[in-house]
């Protein structure tokens, strides 16, 4: 099996049920005119009393030949399609099994139009462990990596930061982890197409395989050429927000007997806007008002990058494979201006004082990923042994330069403060691992190890500039080093019964870190193991109602980038600051569902987390600073029901459908209000919907419309206003499927960006973050090369029976 997060230790696991019936089958082989066969051909056996419903299916192999088993007694209407060819039907009586022979297609006069498989594939759908979310060919995919995962169900943004089930989302690219902090992630998502992408997993319980570091699991898959031959495409988008961005790139593939390849190229220029309202209320010591700080920052950004996506796979034989990919970000120019005024009033709201800020960031920064996997099949019963080796190159230089202009209440220039900041970053992560996919007495079985090490080397050098002259302040320069090594391993067991499915694993990490500063020396020295279980068990009395408990452990590793002291300035009274002291905080997790019909379902789940990280702003009432500190919560946990639903309403609109209801609490430490422990807690929900309209009867035209709601919720210390968004996309595609053009509208009543505020004690300080969350997205995407044999859908579901029948709302 093919896995990027395997791990050394031990462990137990079980899976899912899947109905028995007579060990009958039915098998044959799919040609062309030309006695070519035809892969990857959708095979599906419909109940003959009504040639709609669907009772089973599979497509062909690379060689045309197809194998449906467990077929019960009946009668049944076999259908077979493949894009550009006429649909084979045929009447057959299932008895002891059925040889059909070589089934000839015939090619159709005009060809299928791809969009009308691509309509055919359910947007959502639920699998043992995960949600998919299918976004190729659709609307959606006109735009960044970063917007698909906005629109991703059960996935909600909030200040940056990727949420699933109220909490933090780990992100992986093709089941491999991306190692970034939360604003690099965005910056790497936003220079990555969304062209490229076949679909999001959302894992909320993630199997033993996967690292135990982090909560729920975003898993981007990126779109793989299964055609024989070439084809390419090329698109270009342009966003009108507050201030323009555009996108050009292009995608090429090509397979053969022995190669499948894969590779695209995106050139991002992004000129971004945004504007901070920031209001803080200092108090004497004795608890009334000293003073009323009001702050607007306005932030300008251009941003040019270059990414580079690469796979390769190699056929070495009928049991052995090699995969290589690559992702790579190039970003040569990412500056800033930030220009700010704070206003000081007094108790009485008069004015005191102002000052202004001018401050330029420039940076630039690389991340480069590199992948390599080996799978070998061990013998005809599924026995599979992979190995796989990462490397990760992150870079990011940046220069900061703020001048401070102090006014007094006339708006008359008395002094004036410049300093600037060097810093730099340089980390690597090598990571290499081997799974084994086998079978013990007749049960399936998986076992794996894994190591990985961190090696981060960054530094900052403070200067004051004084007439023209620059002097180093030592005491806000450092250099630090971070060194970091995982030893991992698993073991997963599974067992089916008629109406019962278990799955149990173990994971057992071993950790051992260390950060030195050079102003310091140690400041984070960690050796530690830990236990990681989970456990599956589902139950399924009747093909209609489904129950599951799961339980599961995981880990939070502080980021390496916040065990970093160095200072990032807003202003010279407010800054972000790393904390070396970081500890990692361990997360236990229940959830019990019910689903009914495969389409209703309803999530109880509780969640607690010691030493939860999260950031906290603390303001200093003496020196009147407000400081943002990446910190460890005492406790933080979470009561949740979700119930979600998804569904064809009809042939022509499909719906998705969230509502979670949740009770949040967090425990932390009040850093400077006498280091008392502070409750914050609130019950909310939130809302999420998605609806894909066809509009025309050839299927050629879809509008997307999604929109969500959050009235109340709760990060750390800080509360947040109710928000909320409405989204619509329309996708046409022209001549034959080869032109698609779409058209995107953002937060269309400017609604999504809400104030946070922290007030709690001694603290009183709120932050409004506006970015260009309201814009309209223009793209075109045209393809080219072979598509006779275009990719063909993949997967049979049962929701295909509800859409034999082509309907519009026109």
């Amino acid at each position: 099996m093919k896995q990027y997060c395997l791990n050394p230790l031990v462990y137990l696991i079980a899976l899912l049920s899947i109905p028995s019936f007579s060990q009958n089958s039915i098998n044959g082989s799919i040609t062309d005119s030309d006695k070519n066969p035809v892969a990857f051909a959708n095979v599906i056996l419909l109940q003959a009393k009504d040639s709609a419903t669907v009772y089973k299916g599979t497509v062909s192999e690379e060689d045309g030949k197809f194998i449906i088993e467990d077929v019960a007694d009946d009668e049944y209407v076999l259908q077979i399609s493949f894009v550009g060819y006429e649909d084979y039907l045929k009447k057959i009586k299932v008895k002891n099994g059925e040889n059909l022979g070589r089934i000839i297609l015939k090619e159709s006069e005009n060809g299928l139009d791809e969009v009308v498989v691509n309509a055919r594939k359910p947007k959502v759908s639920r699998k043992v462990d995960r949600l998919v979310f299918d976004v190729e060919n659709t609307s959606i995919s006109s735009g960044d990596s970063w917007d698909i995962l906005k629109y991703t169900p059960g996935v909600m943004v909030s200040q940056g930061q990727l949420l699933i089930k109220n909490k933090p989302a780990v992100v992986y690219i093709n089941d491999r982890k991306v190692y970034l902090s939360q604003q690099e992630l965005q910056q790497l998502l936003q220079g990555f197409s969304g062209n490229n992408i076949k679909s999001v997993e959302v894992i909320t319980n993630p199997p033993a395989r996967y690292d135990a570091d982090g909560g729920a699991i975003l898993n981007i898959v990126t779109s793989k050429n299964i055609s024989i031959g070439y084809k390419g495409d090329i698109s270009a988008s342009n966003t009108i927000a507050i201030v323009p961005k555009y996108t050009v790139g292009t995608s090429q593939y090509y397979k053969n007997d022995w190669l499948n390849a894969y590779a695209s190229y995106n050139y991002n220029s992004r000129y971004d806007y945004k504007e901070d309202i920031g209001n803080i209320t200092y108090y004497e010591p004795d608890g009334n008002v000293d003073s009323y700080w009001d702050n607007i920052f306005k932030k300008d950004s251009r941003t040019i990058s270059h990414s580079l996506n690469t796979n390769l796979d190699f056929t070495l034989n009928e049991n052995n494979s090699l995969s290589l990919s690559a992702n790579l970000l190039f970003t040569p120019k990412s500056d800033s201006e930030i220009l700010g005024k704070t206003e000081i009033f007094n108790p009485q709201r008069q004015l005191d004082s102002l000052y202004t800020t001018d401050s330029d960031v420039n940076s630039n920064q690389d991340n480069l990923l590199f992948n390599a996997t080996y799978s070998s099949n061990l013998n005809d019963k599924g026995a599979n042994l992979s190995v796989q080796a990462n490397y990760i190159n992150y870079k990011n230089d940046q220069f900061q330069d703020l001048t401070t202009t102090f006014l007094n209440s006339e708006e008359v220039e008395y002094d004036r403060n410049n300093f600037s900041t060097v810093s730099f970053q340089d980390t690597e992560i090598l990571a290499a691992q081997v799974d084994l996919t086998t079978s013990i007495a007749g049960l399936p079985f998986e076992t794996g190890l894994k190591a990985s090490r961190i090696l981060s080397d960054s530094g900052l050098d403070f200067f004051n500039v004084d007439n023209t002259i620059d002097y180093s302040v030592g005491f806000l320069s450092d250099a630090f080093k971070y060194d970091e090594n995982i030893y991992a391993g698993y073991v997963s067991l599974s067992k089916d019964w008629d109406k019962w499915a278990v799955k149990a694993g173990l994971r057992g990490e071993y950790t051992d870190a260390l950060g030195t500063s050079s102003n310091v020396g140690a400041l984070n020295d960690q050796q530690y193991f830990e236990l990681f279980p989970t456990f599956f068990l589902l139950h399924s009395p009747t093909e209609d109602h489904s129950y599951s408990l799961n339980y599961s452990r995981r880990i939070s590793r502080p980021a390496f980038q916040s065990l970093n002291s160095f200072r990032y300035f807003l202003n010279e009274n407010n800054f972000q600051e790393g904390n070396p002291q970081l500890q990692p905080g361990i997360t236990n997790k229940i959830t019990l569902n019910y689903t009914y019909k495969s389409k209703l379902s309803f999530d109880l789940y509780w969640e607690g987390t010691n030493n939860a990280i999260t950031i906290l702003p603390f303001q200093n009432n003496e020196f009147k600073f407000l400081r943002s500190v990446n910190s460890n919560l005492d406790y933080d946990q979470q009561y949740s029901l979700d119930v979600s639903y998804y569904s064809y309403v009809n042939d022509w609109w499909y719906f998705y459908g969230l509502a979670s209801f949740y009770n949040l609490k967090s425990d932390f430490y009040a850093l400077e209000s006498g280091n008392q422990k502070v409750t914050n807690e609130v019950t909310s929900a939130f809302v999420n919907i998605f609806n894909q309209f066809t509009l025309s009867k050839d299927r050629t035209f879809t509008m997307d419309v999604s929109g969500m709601y959050l009235p109340d919720f709760i990060a750390g210390s800080y509360d947040f206003d109710p928000q909320y968004s409405l989204n619509i996309g329309l996708r046409k595609s022209f001549l034959n499927g080869r032109l698609i053009a779409t058209v995107n509208a953002d937060d269309i009543f400017n609604t999504n960006n809400i104030p946070l505020v922290s007030k709690y004690l001694n603290q009183n300080n709120s932050f409004f973050a506006k970015p260009e969350s309201r814009k309209v997205r223009f793209s075109l995407r045209y393809k080219f090369g072979n598509f006779k044999l275009r990719d063909n859908q993949r997967a049979v579901d049962a929701e295909e029976g509800e859409r034999l029948k082509e309907k519009s709302l026109l």
